[in-house]
C-alpha cells in the first residue's frame, strides 16, 4: 500500500523528468468540504511540454507505485491538464492558465509547499 508521502513524491519526480517547473504542493487536509486532500500544480512552456509533463507523471507513478490514475482530462487542448489520483490531483497548466486560475489563491487557507526548480 503506497501512502500519499510516497505517491507525492512519485508525482513530483515524474514531473521533474520532464522539466515541469513551479511545483507547488497544496495540502487541503483539515479543510472542509474539498473534493480531494492534495493537489500538486506544476506547468510547463508549451502545449507539448504540458501533455509530456502529464504522461511523464503516469507512467512515473504507474511504474514506481503501481497506481493508475481515476481519470484524466485535458489533453485536447493541454492547456490544463488534471489527473485524478483520488486524494491527490495533479494539475499541469501552462502559466497564461496557471495565472489565470490561480488555484494557489484560491486554496490560499491550505498549507502550501513550493517545491524549488531542479536546474
Amino acid at each position: 500500500m503506497t501512502d500519499n508521502n510516497q505517491l507525492l513524491q512519485a508525482i513530483v519526480e515524474g514531473a521533474q523528468e520532464k522539466k515541469g517547473k513551479q511545483i507547488t504542493h497544496v495540502d487541503l487536509t483539515g479543510l472542509e468540504y474539498v473534493a480531494t486532500e492534495h493537489f500538486l500544480i506544476c506547468q510547463g512552456t508549451s502545449t507539448m511540454q504540458v501533455s509530456a509533463i502529464a504522461d511523464s507523471i503516469r507512467e512515473y507513478v504507474l511504474l514506481h507505485t503501481g497506481i493508475k490514475p481515476y481519470n484524466y482530462d485535458g489533453y485536447r487542448n493541454s492547456q490544463w491538464i488534471v489527473i485524478d489520483y483520488g486524494n491527490i490531483f495533479v494539475h499541469v497548466f501552462l502559466p497564461e492558465f496557471r495565472e489565470h486560475y490561480n488555484l494557489e489563491q484560491l486554496w490560499n487557507d491550505a498549507k502550501i509547499n513550493e517545491i524549488p526548480d531542479l536546474d
